[in-house]
């Protein structure tokens, strides 16, 4: 008689599955494991994942749960919940979920870019900023967050400030056809005339790089 595979193995077999962007059969072989030792934490998590990675965040969620239960010490499956959470929108529980995956592991800077999405989804706008802060002192040069930093201070009715971040998203990431159009409308609204031109300028490239909303502006603004 043939040796069954150990749960160690599955468990790695699955990894190897998930490196290849196999999720279904990485899924299959974390089950298998899992029948072996449902409280395994690290399996879970792993299963978790592979279901985020096919977008089935409300299937991940009770996955993380689990794995959180089998061990409360690691931060990854309180991330990766708070992951799966931010993507179902459900903010507030995204937010808890970063709090204690941050606690766990200040040195995981990653948690405050996400967190600041989740706070943004909440209007804590304040709160937002100062999580895209961290995430800027980290690593300076990230387009995305110097973009969501903007929509806070639009939020915290800052248009100065949103303006320079979203200037400064679109000189990381010139394809940011949505960054273009905040930057346009808040050049018009925050200053009427004196930025026509250019707000008209970023409209209509924010509709070239396909953000179709910004057409309405143009068409009743700027012809």
């Amino acid at each position: 008689m043939g040796c069954s595979p150990s749960e160690e193995e599955l468990f790695q077999a699955g990894i190897q599955k998930m490196d290849s962007q196999n999720w279904k059969e990485a899924i299959s072989l974390f089950d298998r494991a899992l029948e072996i030792n449902p409280g395994n934490g690290q399996v879970l998590n792993a299963k978790g994942a592979a279901l985020f990675q096919q977008e089935k965040f409300q299937e991940a969620v009770p996955v993380f749960s689990a794995s959180i239960e089998a061990d409360s010490s690691s931060y990854k499956a309180w991330f990766n919940r708070g992951n799966a959470n931010l993507k179902l929108e459900n903010f507030k529980n995204a937010v808890s979920d970063y709090n204690m995956a941050s606690l766990l592991d200040p040195a995981q800077t990653d948690i405050y870019y996400n967190r600041g999405l989740a706070l943004l989804g909440m209007e804590e706008y304040e709160d937002a900023l100062l999580d895209f802060d961290k995430a800027l002192q980290v690593e300076p040069n990230q387009a995305l967050v110097h973009f969501n930093r903007g929509k806070a201070q639009l939020g915290n009715n800052d248009p100065a400030g949103a303006m320079q971040s979203l200037t400064e998203a679109i000189n990381l990431d010139g394809k940011n056809g949505a960054a273009y159009y905040l930057l346009g409308v808040t050049r018009m609204s925050a200053l009427g005339e004196a930025e026509k031109e250019e707000g008209c300028a970023d409209l209509k490239m924010a509709l070239q790089l396909g953000y179709t909303e910004a057409k309405t502006w143009i068409d009743d603004f700027c012809k």
